[in-house]
Order: C-alpha cells, then sequence, then structure tokens
C-alpha cells in the first residue's frame, strides 16, 4: 500500500522539490495547505489532492483521516511553510500519528529541539530533517578523505572558505524572508545547510567570530574541531563573479579546502528524492542530526559583530572580478 503524504507551504519555491520526490518514491500526496492559491503546479504531479487555504481546516482534515484508519490516514507530512512555523507544523504532524520530513531549518531556536524530541518519544512518530548535502557524492568523498586523514594522524586544521551568492529582488526583503525573527536571517534561510555540512566534516565548533552582519549580506569566521572556516552569504547580484553586470549567472557557490576547490553543483538541487527514500527506509536525518547547525545559526543570529580589516568581506577578494 502506498504511503499517504500531506504537504504544508505548497506554493513556496521549495515545495517543487518535495513534490517530485513524493512522486518520484511511488507515494501519493492526498492534502496540501498554503494562505496561496497559486498551486497549478499540483496538477504537474497529482490529480486528486484535497487543497485548503485555511490551516484549521486542513488540520481538521488530517483528523478525519487519521480516524478512517491506516489506508486513508496521512502516514508523513513535508513541510515546505516559512521557518517560523516549521515547530508548529511539525507537532501537527506527529499529534495526528505521521512522521513530518521538514525543510531547513528544522526550527529557529534550540530549545525548541527538547520539546518535540519528547513529543516523538511520546507518540512514536518521528521529524525527519532534508540535510540532502550530505548525500552528494562530492561531499561524502571530502568527509572520507578528510576522516581518513585524522585517523592517519593529521593534526593540523584544514583552511576552509565557503562563498554563497544568491541573489534575491527587493520582494525578499518584503517578505517574511526578510524578517529575521520569522527565517533566522541569512545564516539560517539560505546558510544553514552548508554549516551543517562543514559540522558534519569537520567536527564542532570552538569558538566563532561575526565580523558583518546585514540584511543582504553576513560574514564571518568559525574555529572547528578540524578546521578554521571563512564564510561568506549574500543575496546581492553585485557579489557575483563580475558583479551585477557579470552576465547570466545567477548564483555563485564556492567551497574550498586547503586552497583546493569542492565541486558540487551538479545534482545540487536532485537529492530530495534521495532524501525521502532514506526517510521512507527509516534512515533520515534526525533531531540530533539538526541540531549543531541548529545552534551554530541561533548564535550567529545573536552575536556581535566584531570587524577585522583582515576578515571583513573576506570572499569578495577572493571572486574574480
Amino acid at each position: 500500500m502506498a504511503k499517504n503524504f500531506a504537504i504544508t507551504g505548497v506554493a513556496g519555491f521549495v515545495a517543487t522539490r518535495h513534490l517530485r520526490a513524493i512522486r518520484d518514491t511511488g507515494t501519493r500526496l492526498v492534502a496540501a495547505v498554503d494562505p496561496h492559491d497559486s498551486v497549478g503546479i499540483l496538477d504537474n504531479f497529482f490529480d486528486d489532492v484535497a487543497f485548503f487555504r485555511e490551516f484549521e481546516r486542513f488540520d481538521r482534515h488530517l483528523e478525519k483521516l487519521r480516524r478512517r484508519g491506516e489506508q486513508d490516514r496521512v502516514q508523513y507530512l513535508s513541510i515546505c511553510s516559512p521557518n517560523y512555523l516549521h515547530d508548529a507544523h511539525i507537532r501537527l504532524a506527529l499529534r495526528v500519528g505521521a512522521d513530518a520530513i521538514c525543510e531547513k531549518p528544522l526550527v529557529l531556536n534550540p530549545w525548541n529541539l527538547d520539546a518535540l524530541a519528547q513529543m516523538e518519544k511520546e507518540t512514536g512518530k518521528r521529524a525527519w530533517m532534508i540535510l540532502q548535502l550530505r548525500l552528494h557524492p562530492s561531499i561524502r568523498a571530502l568527509k572520507e578523505r578528510i576522516d581518513t586523514e585524522v585517523k592517519a594522524g593529521r593534526t593540523e586544521k584544514s583552511e576552509v572558505t565557503l562563498t554563497y551568492v544568491a541573489p534575491r529582488g527587493k520582494w525578499y526583503l518584503h517578505s517574511w524572508k526578510g524578517e529575521t525573527e520569522k527565517s533566522g536571517g541569512l545564516s539560517t534561510n539560505i546558510g544553514i545547510h552548508f554549516f551543517d555540512m562543514l559540522l558534519w566534516i569537520f567536527g564542532g565548533v570552538r569558538s566563532m567570530e561575526v565580523h558583518l552582519s546585514e540584511q543582504r549580506r553576513e560574514a564571518g569566521v568559525l574555529e572547528l574541531e578540524r578546521a578554521r572556516v571563512r564564510w561568506f552569504l549574500s543575496i546581492d547580484r553585485e557579489d557575483l563573479p563580475g558583479g551585477a553586470a557579470g552576465g547570466p549567472q545567477t548564483t555563485f557557490r564556492s567551497v574550498t579546502v586547503d586552497g583546493r576547490e569542492v565541486e558540487f553543483s551538479e545534482g545540487f538541487a536532485d537529492l530530495h528524492a534521495e532524501s525521502y527514500r532514506e526517510i521512507l527506509a527509516g534512515r533520515g536525518f534526525g533531531i540530533g542530526d539538526a541540531q549543531p547547525a541548529v545552534v551554530l545559526a541561533h548564535g550567529i543570529r545573536n552575536a556581535r559583530p566584531e570587524a577585522s580589516p583582515e576578515s571583513l568581506h573576506p570572499h569578495l577578494l577572493r571572486i574574480p572580478r
């Protein structure tokens, strides 16, 4: 029997990846909710989905399906809603007897993780996290290499740079994404996958500094167990190679380790289906996996920027103009 899915935030950008993953794993979508009704994308994947604009009616529908029994109830709730709603929507999933599959970040505040872990124990259901970079072949190969070097006796830390420029228009700052209390800021909304990747490979945080904290740019330095990381995040087109007039390029993504570029541009957007397969097999990433990056992003969000000449806009110096 195919598993039944429901989804929140179905009108959002990232929802398409989840719709495709639900279809490609042979499961079915039975219900969706979004306050916006521009959801024609549903017809590209499923043709019999109960759609709601009011969350309360969606909640009631899931409860009705639960009471009908195993064949009709929702086993998984995919969460693509704004970041500040993730905690509440995960709770809904657990309450109606479904596992949650949540886009980044799992929650905005570390203390919410403890409460969700308690709900997992009470309900027997799980909150799963999409951490697709951990499934990327290039990233997995890098982790294997670093682990091997450490086992062989390497003691010096790697020098890592992370640069991510993902230009967004004026709409971004006027949406919930531009409100730090709702999105968590750039470090949470666009950086948390990369922070999770770095923590997974190079170990926990020993210290950190935030050198730049603006609405459109953030930068800083992390001291991890096995690496010193200089990072720069931006949604400003001026920060692309060549600046705003640099041609058709829409995103610049770069990670270097000891001066060597880690190539992972290809396949970056195609890992949701693989994430779903792992979750359906009970091998997905849970609350414990999500915790280090949630704690780090919260720390960055609440840190006081300390500018230094060598680290202010550090990665702009590395981008060819």
